[in-house]
C-alpha cells in the first residue's frame, strides 16, 4: 500500500468520478478518505453546488476531511486516500512561496498510503495578464510538473477518457 496516482484535466472533464473509483478500487474494502480541500468561506453559492454535487457522488464510499491548507496534517500511513482537488490547496495556500508546495509535496511522498491526487489542468490558455491568476496557473505547474514526478502513474482525463502518460 503505497501507490501515488494523479488524475488532472479540465474543469467537468470527469477527472473525480474516474479518480473515486480507483481510489475504491484501491481501498480493499476498506472505507478510504476523501480530503476536501476547498475553503468554503468565500460564500461562492455556484461552487457550494459544485460541492454538493460531489458530495451525493461520492455517497457513502468514503470517510470525509475537510483540510484547506496543510495535508500533512491529516495522511497517515497505511490508508487510501484522494485528495480532491490540488488546484484549491494551491489557492488556498497561493500567498506561500513556490518551495513550500515542492517540500510539502515532497513528504507527501514519503507516506507510506495509497494517495490519489485529483489537479485541475489549467496550463493550456493564454498567460493571464491579472498576478493572481498569472501565480495561480505558474503553481499549478509547479504542483502538477512534481506531483507528475512522485506519482508511480499519471492520467489526464478529457471529456470522461483516461490517457495514461506514465
Amino acid at each position: 500500500m503505497n501507490k501515488k496516482i494523479l488524475y488532472f484535466g479540465g474543469q467537468k472533464s470527469g477527472k473525480s468520478a474516474i479518480a473515486e473509483a480507483r481510489t475504491i478500487e484501491l481501498s480493499n474494502d476498506i472505507k478510504p478518505y476523501y480530503i476536501a480541500t476547498y475553503d468554503n468561506s468565500y460564500g461562492d453559492k455556484a461552487m457550494q453546488e459544485k460541492i454538493n454535487t460531489h458530495k451525493i457522488q461520492r455517497n457513502n464510499n468514503f470517510i470525509s476531511i475537510e483540510q484547506t491548507h496543510n495535508l500533512l496534517e491529516v495522511l497517515q500511513e497505511n490508508q487510501t486516500y484522494i485528495i480532491d482537488c490540488m488546484s484549491m490547496w494551491i489557492l488556498n495556500n497561493i500567498e506561500k512561496k513556490d518551495e513550500y508546495f515542492i517540500t510539502h509535496l515532497k513528504k507527501i511522498s514519503k507516506i507510506k498510503s495509497n494517495i490519489i491526487f485529483v489537479l485541475n489542468d489549467v496550463n493550456s490558455g493564454i498567460i493571464p495578464l491579472e498576478i493572481q491568476s498569472r501565480r495561480f496557473v505558474d503553481i499549478t505547474g509547479i504542483v502538477g510538473s512534481v506531483l507528475a514526478q512522485i506519482c508511480d502513474e499519471v492520467y489526464e482525463i478529457k471529456f470522461g477518457l483516461k490517457s495514461r502518460l506514465k
